[in-house]
């Protein structure tokens, strides 16, 4: 897998983890402690990211 297909696969699971943060967020009752925790990887997956676009050259 190149460079660029990781980003786009991280880019695809960080809109995926926020519309899905969205939807449960939008529940009568949501689940926060589920809300935190896709947070936190979405958070993870952002700091990957942006290592990912520090490192390649411009």
């Amino acid at each position: 897998m190149s460079l660029q297909d990781r980003i786009e696969s991280l880019k695809v699971r960080h809109a995926a983890l926020d519309s899905a943060i969205r939807a449960e967020a939008r529940r009568p009752f949501p689940n926060e402690g589920q809300i935190n925790d896709m947070k936190r990887q979405k958070l993870r997956i952002k700091d990957e990211l942006t290592r990912f676009s520090s490192a390649s050259p411009h």
